[in-house]
């Protein structure tokens, strides 16, 4: 990468308070047509099997969906079964809130989470939650707001739902024993958001989505809710009559395929960050493969805008152990400025994601940027600026960046931080209705993995607020389903479709999913969950 060496640039770098504001801006459209990573027309493929079937779709989100099963029926025989009206998959902010409803509604709930309850992408998400909450806001504006954001390819009804829950969702969570930021007179703080017309960001310091996932998983906890650690699924079950009826499950401690059959499940499995797509550093959690997708596409749930990712544009790019780390959004709503390695300052700060990480792109790709010598850089966070016009706020409102900055060996209340856009959240996924409910009849789908609620790009605090907001939904609806008569039969026959269809269309089966964990994993013998891969590598060794 080209550009201003990063000893030269920080030798040049002074603070100051105030900067000229940047120089004409160019067209969105042309912008992000020209730069940003979902216009490479070389990661791009069409799909050849499946509902969606002709679609365009990323190249590495294809070769997922279009992927051979890891079992088959042989390796469920005398696998133990276990049933429940709810089964929810996935243990982050989505499925404990839709858990938690459908449990209080009185469901019996599973909980199978891939890792340990609560480790999402939810505990990453930093800057807060939107919800029209001030008196010069409406939800209207907040609807308007979202719709603009998204580049028009939304589900207005998911979002008039979701704007609508928003005051409702925060009364909800402060019930739970969530903690917000509140001003002199005990109200609640908030602040605007790139993109949006008003600011109605409440949020907790710098890590609202921690504070969050930790109210959710005491609530978790001390329920009746049934909570499978380290249990990731790994294909879902079908009924007689073409309904989801639960899933096949495996303990990553126990070594074993267990059966949940289940009335009605929800899938919550989060994003798919840990694909690395486009070789992009990210900052999702270290189980972010896209599940949800591969298992629910299989069962012919539809999925759309599955060439659309976000990039979020303040991604640490050094130290290189770090790159990827997210620094929240509110360090941008709060005022620091992003500069090139001229110390210029290139874009308006506050315009939304996918517009301001084309921007990074553009400097770095055209020489302007900063760069380490190691093939990387990117362009100064110009957090100093903030300190100076507001002295200890990075100490009040920012914590968490401070503790980031020490492992940087930087104080970025004096030096500023080298970022560059980082792999962040998948904007498509499974296509749902105002309850989550999928066209799979007894499949609900909810948070990252679903689809239509953010379009081709997500305004900051809108992903906290689209879990809670439609996890309740979903948890209710599915609640709805506990007295229905149970499933006589449940099968994994939809799999022999699957591979007929990938035989027809002369595709391998060489190929397995869902990912489960990135390829550089490493796992200690008695979790390895590469004992539950179905490969002829791994047989020859035991």
């Amino acid at each position: 990468m080209k550009g201003t060496p990063i000893e030269q640039a920080l030798a040049e770098y002074t603070a100051a308070a105030q900067r000229p504001a940047p120089g004409a801006q160019p067209d969105t459209r042309e912008l992000l047509r020209a730069f940003h990573p979902d216009h490479d027309a070389h990661a791009k493929v069409t799909l050849q099997v499946g509902p969606n079937k002709g679609d365009i779709c990323h190249r590495q989100v294809a070769q997922l969906l279009q992927a051979d099963a890891r079992i088959d029926e042989a390796d469920l025989a005398g696998s133990p079964v276990t049933e429940t009206d709810v089964l929810v998959i996935g243990g982050g902010g989505a499925g404990c809130a839709a858990a938690l409803v459908a449990q209080q509604q009185g469901a019996r709930v599973i909980i199978a989470t891939k890792l340990r309850l609560g480790d999402s992408n939810t505990v990453m998400a930093e800057g807060g939650i939107q919800a029209s909450i001030e008196k010069d806001d409406t939800p209207q504006m907040h609807f308007d707001d979202t719709i603009r954001a998204s580049r028009q390819v939304v589900d207005r009804e998911l979002v008039a739902e979701m704007v609508s829950d928003a005051p409702d969702v925060i009364r909800w969570l402060i019930q739970q024993g969530m903690q917000f930021d509140l001003d002199d007179y005990g109200d609640l703080m908030t602040r605007r958001a790139g993109g949006t017309s008003a600011a109605r960001v409440v949020y907790y310091r710098d890590y609202t989505g921690l504070e969050m996932m930790r109210v959710l998983r005491e609530a978790i906890r001390t329920s009746d809710i049934e909570v499978w650690d380290y249990s990731p699924a790994v294909e879902l079950l079908s009924s007689e009559s073409g309904y989801c009826a639960g899933a096949v499950i495996s303990s990553l401690k126990e070594r074993q395929h267990k059966l949940v059959r289940a009335k009605a499940v929800i899938l919550a499995t989060g994003g798919i960050g840990r694909m690395h797509l486009n070789e992009f550093p990210t900052s999702n959690h270290f189980g972010a493969t896209g599940d949800g997708l591969v298992l629910a596409y299989r069962l012919g749930a539809r999925l759309r805008d599955l060439d659309s990712f976000q990039y979020h544009p303040s991604g640490l790019a050094y130290p290189q152990h770090l790159a990827g780390t997210l620094i929240t959004e509110g360090v941008r709503s709060a005022g620091a400025y992003l500069l090139n390695g001229r110390g210029e300052r290139f874009v308006d700060e506050l315009q939304p994601r996918d517009h301001v990480a084309a921007a990074i792109i553009r400097e770095c790709a055209e020489g302007r940027g900063i760069s380490t010598g190691s093939g990387s850089g990117g362009v100064w966070l110009d957090t100093p600026s903030v300190e100076l016009r507001n002295p200890g706020l990075f100490e009040a409102r920012f914590p968490k960046l401070i503790q980031l900055g020490k492992k940087c060996g930087i104080d970025p209340r004096h030096q500023p931080m080298l970022i560059y856009p980082t792999l962040h959240y998948q904007n498509g996924g499974v296509v749902i209705d105002r309850n989550g409910q999928t066209n799979v009849p007894g499949l609900f789908c909810i948070g990252e993995a679903s689809g239509g609620v953010h379009g081709r790009n997500r305004l900051m605090g809108n992903s906290l607020l689209d879990i809670i907001s439609f996890g309740r939904r979903a948890g209710a609806h599915a609640a709805g389903r506990a007295h229905d008569r149970g499933h006589k039969k449940i099968s994994i026959e939809h799999l022999s479709n699957l591979r007929r269809e990938l035989t027809l269309a002369g595709m391998p089966l060489d190929s397995k999913g869902p990912l489960l964990f990135p390829g550089y994993a490493n796992f200690e013998n008695d979790s390895d969950y590469a004992g539950l891969r179905k490969n002829s590598e791994r047989e020859g060794m035991q």
